[in-house]
């Protein structure tokens, strides 16, 4: 491949974003950048979010500059680029016209789960929080935008069947398989964002995906109404999800 290959895996929180950002980076021709937008999302909602100080003394925030280095070559000239953007980050005026020199995977994840993990970890949680309405809008803006259908996978069928799910996934995508994909040594990487610290202590203990769990937290019942409302355009993705 002598031509740079973007893929950006466009997900919501509280999925396996993360351990598929560790199957890619264990590729000996690819390299990561870890939810990009974060910065300039941090900035224009005033969200508190955990290690925020942090996070925006050490990240770009300059939206324009991160689309144009989301559509350039990896910054070390590594054949694949790839991309782990989280759906939430892209408000309205945050650029989107460099999705089109890229490659796209969604990956979707029950909003009923999302919304009681996330409720676990903060305490709360809005529509907003689980971007499963976003997620929405962006692949039907990519689908558009490149004249194609990208592949929509779901994390529990990853979960479940990791090499012939990612088999599926890089066919759909036109890059080869590689089996490297399926494992990591554990610890964190330079390249983990640094809210790493506050999210990623299971992914930096895993070697692996996991078999799937059922999930340990109970949904509130305040919650209802974000999940039902996140609900329809879950289905609409999972309608076009790719299968082994």
């Amino acid at each position: 491949m002598s031509e740079t290959i973007r893929i950006c895996l466009w997900s919501g929180p509280r999925n396996i974003s993360t351990a598929t950002m560790r199957s890619f980076e264990n590729r000996h021709d690819c390299e990561v950048w870890d939810e990009p937008f974060y910065g300039p999302y941090l900035v224009k909602t005033g969200l508190d979010h955990p290690g925020r100080d942090t996070i925006l003394a050490n990240v770009p925030k300059d939206a324009a500059e991160i689309a144009s280095r989301c559509a350039g070559e990896a910054p070390t000239g590594a054949p694949l680029f790839f991309q782990k953007h989280m759906c939430q980050h892209m408000l309205d005026d945050i650029p989107r016209d460099w999705m089109a020199a890229c490659r796209h995977v969604f990956l979707i994840r029950d909003p009923a789960e999302v919304a009681a993990s996330w409720i676990a970890t903060t305490g709360s949680v809005t529509q907003d929080d689980l971007g499963a309405i976003r997620q929405s809008e962006l692949y039907e803006y990519a689908c558009q935008l490149t004249g194609r259908a990208w592949p929509v996978i779901e994390g529990a069928d990853v979960l479940a069947d990791p090499q012939a799910m990612l088999t599926a996934l890089c066919a759909a995508l036109e890059i080869p398989f590689d089996a490297a994909m399926l494992s990591w040594p554990a610890g964190p990487r330079d390249s983990d964002g640094v809210w790493a610290p506050f999210w990623y202590k299971r992914v930096e203990a895993s070697t692996g995906f996991e078999p799937p769990q059922p999930s340990p937290h109970d949904l509130p019942e305040t919650a209802l109404p974000v999940v039902a409302a996140c609900r329809p355009h879950y289905e609409a993705l999972k309608a076009r999800k790719l299968t082994a």
